[in-house]
């Protein structure tokens, strides 16, 4: 499709191959699944850690620089943990 294609079915399209070999498709699967696991795990490692923070605020063991701290190591964790997508080989 990506060759042979119209420019409004490209840029209409969810996903575009981009040249003409279907055996690509079970590695894109494969891409996409990937990506929406480390995605879940990112939302849930930032959430609970904000969560954790929350709670130690709350009860008085935890200071805003230690929340400012962790939230920016959870940043840097959420970038590490999506970086893993690089290592994808495609077919």
């Amino acid at each position: 499709m990506g060759a042979a294609g119209t420019d409004t079915a490209i840029e209409t399209a969810d996903v575009a191959l981009m040249d003409d070999d279907l055996r690509k498709i079970p590695a894109f699967i494969r891409l996409s699944r990937s990506t929406a696991a480390i995605l879940t795990q990112n939302i849930v490692l930032a959430l609970g850690i904000k969560a954790v923070f929350l709670a130690l605020t709350f009860t008085g063991h935890a200071t805003m620089w230690m929340a400012v701290f962790a939230d920016m190591g959870a940043s840097l964790l959420v970038v590490v943990n999506g970086l893993r997508l690089l290592k994808f080989k495609a077919a």
